[in-house]
């Protein structure tokens, strides 16, 4: 029945595309693709990661996410760590999950996102 992940979406509130683009382009390091002439008008920014997307929606009243999120998998956790701290990014470490390096971090509107490295 069930293929693969297409997308998540996360939402922002109005006017949040351009710190959306910051934070998940610039500093996450994704890249921003084009919506569907169709869907601009509903405001909004997607990112891509591999084959799988990240859709930022425009959502009034906007609550964020703070327990549902998305989690990546990174190369280098460490290195994860130190650049999100050296962007400004507050990171809570997290060692419950056994076999795994991961730590949680928040994007510009309050949702969580997970970042973590498997290990031997």
């Amino acid at each position: 029945m069930l293929k693969r992940i297409d997308h998540i979406q996360l939402a922002a509130p109005e006017g949040g595309e351009e710190k959306a683009r910051e934070f998940f382009g610039d500093i996450l390091g994704m890249e921003e693709v084009g919506k569907p002439d169709s869907l601009r008008k509903n405001g909004g920014v997607w990112f891509s990661l591999g084959v799988q997307q990240l859709h930022i929606g425009i959502e009034e009243p906007f609550t964020p996410a703070r327990k549902a999120h998305p989690a990546f998998e990174v190369d280098d956790f460490q290195e994860a760590v130190d650049t999100l701290e050296d962007r400004g990014v507050a990171v809570k470490k997290d060692d419950r999950l056994p076999g795994a390096e991961r730590c949680y971090i928040q994007d510009p509107f309050g949702n969580r996102i997970e970042l973590l490295q498997w290990v031997d």
